[in-house]
């Protein structure tokens, strides 16, 4: 049943309620079971029907088309077919769609010309194509409904002057799909400002604002005491892992931060190292416990690295365990074992590429070592070679 209509129910509620003196509470009561029944009685039909489409037209299992109808429903699908074939006109796959529709359902009864086609047509006027344009569509749906004149373009025109280049904007909105219906020259620039007057470099606001938009969104005082307590720990405004700490700062609360301090002294670290830690990479703190455990484990006990000299490269809490750690880490053990490489080679090592350490390490000492292959992949284990295992550092 129509909104105009539910409207004119609740209205004759109001009114009996008034000619015949009934309290508010009563009518308050009268008009939410109302409500309650006039949604309840909806056509079955009319839902089935909108499972029907979502699932077969938008992708959606049967379980999300379900929940999704309890949002939208409609009898015919030529509304929703518009949608659909114009999001599909401008670069939208049946992929995006499934995620648009699971998102924002409501997008399937927007008037396809007058609200929908401007804000697409405007992306594409200032450079967003294809999967970009779909990309921005699918974090945040919502955009499409917004006003042109008073809410997409002022927040693109701000992103602009910010992050320079589309690309970047592209990022910031794909991270803060829900600043989709705020302002954000409103709630970002004060936050932008407080950085300015430190300064902070453009090139590294833009990086926040590009990878983080969301601490960059929070409120003024709170962003303003971040920035402070940041500032106190010793980082230098002027170079990027400043704002990596602003960043981890805003988002992580105070229980939070002592219990990833607390984890991090399970294996001996002193707060001095774990504070040296977090200036040479902040990033390092926002590592669930699960990964910082498994990575010690790993790189003191089978490895044979000390904690300290694992915390002079806390990056090393970023990489994949899996992919990148145990296999490289492998390699490198026996090739100090065999005494071709240094024992007091760094974790940094880490931080290269797959191709520059494939040239380093496999390549280099393949023919001193022709195993090394074997155990990168995990097929041959670090004893099966017949090295004795031993401390490294």
């Amino acid at each position: 049943m129509s909104t105009c209509f539910l409207c004119r129910r609740v209205v004759s509620l109001t009114n009996v309620g008034q000619m015949f003196e009934i309290s508010r509470t009563r009518v308050h009561f009268l008009q939410n079971t109302q409500l309650l029944m006039l949604r309840s009685f909806s056509s079955p039909k009319q839902h089935s029907f909108t499972v029907s489409y979502l699932m077969n037209s938008c992708g959606l299992s049967p379980e999300t088309a379900l929940s999704a109808s309890r949002k939208i429903q409609f009898e015919t699908p030529e509304r929703a077919d518009s949608v659909l074939a114009l999001l599909r006109n401008y670069g939208c796959t049946n992929t995006h769609i499934s995620k648009i529709v699971s998102r924002y359902p409501l997008l399937l009864t927007a008037n396809p010309e007058k609200t929908l086609l401007p804000k697409l047509e405007f992306f594409c006027s200032v450079g967003f194509s294809g999967p970009d344009l779909a990309s921005i569509v699918v974090a945040g749906p919502q955009i499409l409904k917004r006003s042109l004149e008073n809410h997409v373009i002022p927040s693109y025109n701000f992103l602009k002057s910010v992050l320079m280049v589309n690309e970047n904007i592209v990022r910031a909105l794909n991270k803060s799909y829900w600043l989709h219906g705020q302002s954000l020259q409103n709630i970002m620039a004060p936050n932008i400002a407080i950085l300015k007057e430190i300064g902070v470099p453009m090139s590294n606001i833009s990086f926040l604002v590009t990878c983080h938009p969301g601490a960059v969104s929070q409120n003024k005082e709170k962003f303003s005491r971040s920035v402070k307590k940041v500032i106190e720990m010793g980082f230098d405004p002027l170079r990027v892992p400043f704002v990596k700490a602003v960043q981890v700062i805003m988002e992580m609360g105070e229980s939070m931060w002592e219990h990833k301090m607390e984890v991090y002294r399970r294996w001996g670290l002193t707060d001095d190292e774990i504070m040296l830690m977090f200036r040479l990479d902040p990033l390092c703190m926002k590592s669930s416990e699960k990964k910082i455990m498994s990575v010690m484990d790993f790189l003191v006990n089978k490895m044979g690295w000390k904690p300290a000299a694992i915390a002079r490269y806390p990056t090393v809490f970023l990489r994949s365990l899996e992919k990148k750690i145990i296999p490289w880490c492998s390699v490198v053990k026996v090739l100090q074992m065999k005494g071709l490489v240094k024992k007091d080679l760094c974790l940094s090592f880490l931080g290269s590429n797959e191709k520059n350490l494939f040239n380093r390490f496999m390549v280099k000492y393949e023919h001193d070592v022709p195993e090394l292959l074997n155990v990168y992949q995990g097929k041959i284990g670090i004893l099966e070679l017949g090295f004795v295992s031993e401390g490294i550092m």
